[in-house]
């Protein structure tokens, strides 16, 4: 699965029938996208994340005029994502907290974990694990002081976030029959 980063907002607007159409011009096979907000399921002959990454990325910038970041998982890493309880016992409550996973290149070196870790607040919360950074809101991420951009600086990269409910629906959209 891929999750692109820029893919229908901030003006971005890209057709889920055009992305489908770049995914399988780089020979991709069973392209399929879920929720016209990036994420694209694909199977591939290669196994190689970094290289898919970056296979990818040309073709989105060459063919969409800018940048689009790509973070790829693996259907059984993406079900223990969905699965993975970041804040034991504080299940976020619909309309007063939001849980976000923020998906990573990699694991988060130990200076780019503190300097996340510095921007929790008592709205803000943030937990590490693996190659995902899951963000506990108390109310809307809106209404956050914690902006894209001051996650980014502090994680000293691109990260693209979903909502744990979509995450979750994805992993179930990925999971073997």
């Amino acid at each position: 699965m891929a999750f692109l980063r820029a893919i229908n907002v901030g003006g971005h607007v890209v057709k889920m029938a055009r992305l489908r159409e770049l995914f399988g011009a780089l020979g991709f096979l069973e392209v399929a996208t879920v929720i016209a907000s990036g994420n694209v399921l694909f199977s591939a002959r290669s196994a190689d994340t970094p290289s898919l990454e970056r296979k990818i990325e040309r073709q989105l910038q060459g063919a969409l005029g800018y940048e689009v970041a790509t973070f790829l998982r693996a259907p059984e890493e993406l079900a223990d994502v969905a699965a993975y309880e970041p804040f034991p016992g504080q299940a976020p409550a619909p309309g007063v907290q939001a849980l976000s996973v923020m998906f990573l290149k990699a694991p988060l070196a130990a200076s780019a974990r503190n300097a996340l870790l510095a921007l929790q607040t008592s709205t803000d919360e943030f937990h590490v694990h693996r190659r995902e950074a899951y963000w506990l809101c108390q109310g809307r991420i809106s209404d956050s002081k914690v902006t894209g951009a001051r996650l980014e600086r502090a994680l000293g990269g691109p990260t693209t976030i979903r909502n744990v409910t979509t995450v979750r629906k994805l992993a179930a959209a990925t999971a073997a029959p």
